[in-house]
C-alpha cells in the first residue's frame, strides 16, 4: 500500500501560528521535504523545527533564489521522483510549505505531479495576507469590497488598472520592484492608504506607512496593503487612532 502525500502550510513565520492538523502531522510522518535555496537555510523548515520530533527522513527540494529564470521543471521533477520513492515504500511523505499551499506555494507544481497517483492532501496555512492584516490592526475587506491580490513584478499599466478596479489590495513579491511600486501608489494618490509590512510575525516583523519607509528595496516576504473602501481603517496601525 502506498503511503500518503501531505501538502503542509505552516503560516507565515511564527512556528506558534501552524495548526493543529499540521503539528499532529509533523510529529507522525516519517519523511518530510521541503523548498531549500542553493544558500542558506530553508524558511519553511525553519517553522516546522520546533516541532519535529527528530529521527525523520527529510528531502530538500533545492531551488536556486537569483532573478533569472532556473530550470524549475526540472527541480520539481526530481523532488517527485525522490518522494514517490518513500511513497511507493508505503511511508507518508509531508512537503512543508511556508503560509498556505495553494497562495503562490510551490507545492502547487508536485500535486500536479504526483496527487493523481497518490492518496494527498492538503492542510491549509495561515497566509502572509491574513497575518499582515492582523498585525497592521487593520481589517483587509468588509461587506461588498473587491480585495485583490496583486503580484509587484506587473507592469505599471496593469498594476494600475487592477488598483483602480480594487477597494482593497494586498500587494505581493514586491523587493527590487519597491521604489516604482512606491512611485506609482503616489501617482495614484493613495499614500495615505497604504501600509507597509515586512517579515510578518517573525522577531524582525515590521509595520508602518508606506510613505515612511526609507528603503528603495524591500525584502521578498514584504507586502503592502491599500484599502479605499468605505470603513474608516486609514490610520489604524497599531498605538494609532482609528
Amino acid at each position: 500500500m502506498s503511503g500518503k502525500l501531505y501538502g503542509l502550510g505552516l503560516g507565515p513565520g511564527d512556528p506558534d501560528l501552524i495548526t493543529l492538523k499540521a503539528h499532529k502531522i509533523l510529529q507522525g510522518v516519517p519523511v518530510i521535504a521541503w523548498p531549500a535555496p542553493d544558500t542558506g537555510p530553508s524558511f519553511a523548515r525553519a517553522i516546522a523545527a520546533p516541532h519535529l520530533p527528530g529521527g525523520q527522513v527529510e528531502i530538500p527540494i533545492v531551488m536556486p533564489m537569483r532573478t533569472e529564470r532556473f530550470p524549475a521543471r526540472e527541480v520539481y521533477d526530481k523532488a517527485s521522483v525522490e518522494i514517490s520513492a518513500h511513497l511507493d515504500a508505503g511511508r507518508d511523505v509531508a512537503v512543508l510549505c511556508e503560509g498556505d499551499p495553494f497562495f503562490y506555494g510551490s507545492f502547487m507544481y508536485l500535486y500536479e505531479r504526483l496527487a493523481l497517483g497518490y492518496d494527498t492532501e492538503v492542510v491549509p496555512g495561515v497566509s502572509s495576507m491574513m497575518a499582515a492584516a492582523s498585525a497592521a490592526g487593520r481589517p483587509l475587506a468588509a461587506r461588498n469590497d473587491v480585495l485583490s491580490v496583486v503580484p509587484g513584478p506587473l507592469s505599471d499599466e496593469e498594476l494600475t488598472n487592477r488598483i483602480n478596479a480594487a477597494d482593497a489590495l494586498a500587494i505581493i513579491k514586491i523587493g527590487r520592484h519597491f521604489n516604482r511600486l512606491r512611485a506609482l501608489i503616489e501617482k495614484l494618490n493613495l499614500l495615505p492608504q497604504a501600509i507597509y509590512t515586512e517579515r510578518v510575525s517573525l522577531g524582525s516583523e515590521r509595520l508602518m506607512p508606506l510613505a515612511e519607509v526609507p528603503e528603495n528595496t524591500a525584502p521578498y516576504f514584504s507586502m503592502i496593503l491599500i484599502y479605499k473602501g468605505g470603513e474608516d481603517w486609514i490610520h489604524a496601525l497599531p498605538g494609532s487612532k482609528a
